[in-house]
């Protein structure tokens, strides 16, 4: 086996962090194949500005199916995951039904894949997006990938609208949100990197907030190789999570019991330049009575989004 052999046998997978030389910063010069984290010109995350939204009337609420799902959830040194199993988990009961997402801004089915759990190490960062330069504790995306074009995830990574991904950003609260908990349960049994758990019969639909409101734009997956197929859709209301659940995140570690290197946490990448990008919402300002009287749309953005999105140090 040749010196180059073995060296390929790594995987670049290793190579990258959230922080120092490895870091956010360097993504784009450790491994040419990522050049986009660095140049590209759709990056994401990217930090929201309610004074630079745009209402589009033609966005339609989004859809994602009810039914339940099951698979992995594991700790993959850089994120906690949780991935839909395939039919041949069998998942301990049966097929399963693919969870489909579709309306919004979408032209095509989505299929759900996975889901990503990003959180700070203290309750004042962790959000990839932010609102107004606003970060929240954690954040959870959710991605499918485009079912009509693309014949699985990795395929669609890299080609044209291959990619949704859905940002429910968390507030902290007394009370969490069901679904979340049942991700939450698990983070014991995955303590360090490369551990994983079976999660039975989660409701993707159910991890969202009660709301049709969102705001859209055409960007990036937030993690090497920073491929900028993904549909961006981010929901205008927070879910809940406790105290309690940010402390068993904040438990998790990079790596093995021998070797546990850093937590987890701290596991976001910082906002990139929206450039000329617009950023589109099916919120209608205008439309909007505040005491009977139509709202002005800059003073009413203000008043919505102050009370949307109220931070309690």
């Amino acid at each position: 086996l040749s010196l180059f052999a073995v060296l390929h046998a790594v995987s670049w997978e290793e190579w990258w962090t959230y922080d120092g030389i490895s870091g956010p910063a360097f993504w784009g010069l450790i491994n040419p194949e990522w050049s986009l984290c660095n140049k590209g010109r759709r990056q994401s995350p990217v930090n929201l500005e309610p004074q630079r939204l745009l209402f589009d009337p033609n966005l339609r609420p989004m859809h994602i199916d009810k039914h339940r799902i099951s698979g992995i959830i594991s700790n993959t040194g850089h994120s906690v995951i949780f991935t839909a199993g395939n039919d041949t988990v069998a998942n301990y009961d049966g097929m399963q039904t693919p969870v489909n997402i579709s309306g919004g801004p979408l032209s095509y089915r989505y299929r759900f894949r996975e889901i990503h759990i990003h959180y700070g190490l203290n309750d004042q960062f962790g959000s990839e997006h932010s609102v107004e330069g606003y970060t929240f504790p954690a954040e959870i995306q959710i991605f499918g990938y485009n079912s009509q074009l693309y014949a699985n995830f990795s395929d669609a990574l890299n080609r044209a609208q291959g990619i949704v991904g859905i940002s429910i950003l968390l507030q902290l609260g007394d009370l969490s949100n069901p679904e979340l908990r049942m991700l939450t349960d698990q983070l014991d049994r995955i303590r360090y990197g490369g551990d994983e758990a079976f999660v039975k019969r989660l409701s993707i639909r159910g991890l969202l907030p009660d709301t049709d409101h969102y705001m859209t734009y055409d960007g990036s997956t937030t993690a090497p190789a920073c491929h900028e197929t993904v549909t961006w859709v981010v929901l205008n209301k927070p879910i809940y999570i406790t105290k309690q659940q940010l402390h068993a995140l904040r438990r998790l570690m990079q790596g093995s019991p021998d070797h546990p290197k850093a937590p987890l946490g701290n596991n976001y990448r910082p906002p990139q330049p929206l450039l000329h990008r617009p950023i589109r919402t099916n919120i209608d300002f205008k439309a909007t009575k505040t005491n009977g009287k139509t709202a002005c749309p800059t003073m009413y953005r203000e008043v919505y989004y102050k009370g949307k999105f109220t931070h309690t140090h």
